[in-house]
């Protein structure tokens, strides 16, 4: 590529070009004459000579190559000279950090595409800046996800709620709410084609713009997985015009979403995630679930978690809410308790006051077990179920006796 004479190029191109004009210039020459009125007009807007550098725009890099092309063809400065009143070909070169032989094929092709007349640059829509072609790449970037066979069920799942309705999709919209915040473990997109599942978030981290982001772990439907950045992810969903979020299972009739004027509100159930730094807390991070029912406000619930030994000492992070009504909070707790004793966390925690307690709430168990509970809670099928930790699944506790 950094051989092609473009000169050479633009004398092939001549055998397709309009026959020259009696007693006027070449159309080769009307060209060259063109595209360095495209520089001067640059120059007049912006104060300075176009200049190298992927930090530029590109089509003042396109415009600097041009220029340096230019002033190195004594042909070109011959017939430009009487036009450059700005002293544009007798300018050193700027120092180049993206020179000709370096840029890419997209971008060779637009500035041959100049030189060979373009009547308008800018119409050059597909070339990408560089920070939109490494966010393209790392969105495109996975590989094969070697535990895929412990996600496969959550997919399966997944596809059989959406076929009976027990989910729906949205599409990933900033005016519905739906911002970077709300990108977290346990949630299922579309996107690219495919299903993504959120498997991990990883450490908030800053942004150059001053943003809050993160990695992720995101595993997808094809048996893949990628790791990128949260805003990535959701820019990503902004621009896929087929891109959607997957919602939370539909309530049943004992989680309503739409209530009744008749309904009495009795509260919400709540998973959360700690982000204690327990050594028996961050070896089983993924897994490891608080699983409760209140009949106030979530948010206002863990206000103070790094100060109550029910929530370890720690920040914690809502992952899942359902919403309950008309139905009784305590008998509620206790049923997802004994369904999920089998797997109860043997933590103890010292409170403020250093006195030893043990939380009863702590579950070793993954999301989309706890999200198959609510729903056979939902449509009545729980009865019977317990937790098996070692398949990591509900089974009906006559089955785990035999």
């Amino acid at each position: 590529m950094s051989d092609l004479d473009l000169d050479e190029l633009r004398s092939e191109l001549d055998d397709f070009a309009q026959p020259e004009r009696k007693g006027g210039r070449s159309p080769r020459e009307e060209r060259i004459i063109a595209g360095f009125e495209e520089i001067q007009r640059f120059v007049e807007k912006s104060g300075h000579a176009p200049r190298h550098g992927e930090g530029g725009d590109i089509f003042e890099r396109l415009y600097a190559v041009r220029l340096d092309r230019l002033r190195e063809l004594e042909e070109c400065r011959s017939l430009l000279t009487p036009f450059d009143h700005q002293g544009l070909l007798t300018g050193a070169p700027v120092a180049s950090s993206a020179p000709v032989d370096t840029l890419d094929d997209d971008e060779l092709l637009a500035e041959l595409e100049g030189a060979a007349g373009s009547s308008d640059i800018t119409k050059l829509r597909h070339v990408r800046t560089s920070a939109e072609k490494r966010e393209a790449e790392e969105i495109a970037s996975r590989e094969k996800c070697l535990d895929f066979e412990t996600f496969k069920p959550l997919f399966e799942e997944v596809q059989s709620d959406l076929d009976a309705g027990r989910r729906t999709t949205r599409r990933f919209v900033k005016d519905a709410g739906f911002l970077k915040a709300d990108i977290h473990a346990g949630q299922f997109f579309i996107i690219g084609g495919q299903t993504a599942y959120v498997a991990q978030v990883g450490e908030p981290i800053k942004a150059p713009n001053g943003e809050t982001d993160a990695r992720l772990r995101v595993i997808y439907s094809n048996g893949t997985e990628s790791d990128l950045l949260l805003r990535s992810l959701q820019r990503a969903l902004y621009k896929d015009e087929a891109g959607r979020r997957i919602t939370e299972p539909t309530a049943g009739p004992l989680f309503e979403e739409q209530t009744s004027d008749n309904d009495e509100a009795s509260g919400t159930v709540y998973v959360l995630r700690s982000k204690s730094e327990h050594p028996l807390v961050t070896a089983n991070r993924d897994i490891l679930h608080k699983i409760g029912v209140t009949g106030g406000n979530v948010e206002r619930r863990i206000a103070n978690a790094r100060l109550d030994p029910t929530f370890l000492m720690a920040e914690v992070e809502v992952v899942a809410t359902y919403e309950l009504y008309n139905i009784n909070r305590a008998k509620l707790e206790s049923v997802i308790h004994k369904i999920f004793g089998g797997a109860r966390m043997d933590i103890e925690i010292k409170d403020r006051f250093g006195q030893p307690v043990v939380p009863k709430e702590w579950f070793l168990a993954p999301l989309f077990v706890i999200d198959e509970a609510v729903r056979r809670i939902k449509d009545g099928t729980i009865t019977g179920y317990i937790y098996d930790r070692k398949t990591a699944q509900l089974i009906l506790a006559s089955a785990k006796d035999r």
